[in-house]
């Protein structure tokens, strides 16, 4: 499979010579460029991120997008997640893109706006909210079951 040419290429730990806590800078670094030092907009519409609460004093939004797991309070830090701090921005900004499969959905009450690299393997989730969007969340699909769901979704959506 080949990744579309506009994704930036991925931040491994291996670049920093496997050392954690370098790394978590580095992207942490890159995260802090692109959605808190400039502003990104998805459409004209302002991107926020959910600021608190912050675990080692980074935002709760940067810590979603690096980890997994059911329970807020007990996510691990994914390394597939991590390599990929770079992918969200490009992706929000990017639209419309005839790689970039878009439609609306509900997730209890509220109204999500997902963006999915079909190709890449990759979902980034953007809450609405009355004056701007809040990036809820991103996150590698690679899974076949998640990928059917995401496609039955999306044809769903065509048909609305």
């Amino acid at each position: 499979m080949s990744l579309p040419n506009w994704l930036p290429s991925l931040i491994t730990l291996v670049q920093s010579n496997g050392d954690w806590e370098l790394y978590l800078n580095k992207i942490y670094e890159h995260f802090l460029d692109d959605f808190i030092r400039q502003t990104c907009s998805f459409r004209g519409i302002k991107i926020a991120i959910k600021r608190h609460p912050q675990i080692d004093h980074k935002e709760i939004t940067f810590w979603h997008i690096i980890s997994d797991g059911e329970d807020e309070s007990k996510r691990l830090p994914n390394l597939r997640r991590c390599e990929r701090i770079g992918w969200p921005r490009p992706i929000i900004t990017r639209v419309p893109n005839s790689e970039i499969k878009m439609w609306e959905n509900k997730r209890g009450t509220e109204k999500r706006i997902c963006l999915w690299v079909e190709k890449a393997e990759y979902l980034v989730v953007l809450a609405v909210r009355n004056n701007y969007l809040l990036l809820w969340t991103a996150y590698p699909v690679t899974q076949a079951h998640s990928k059917k769901k995401l496609e039955k979704e999306y044809l769903s959506s065509l048909k609305s």
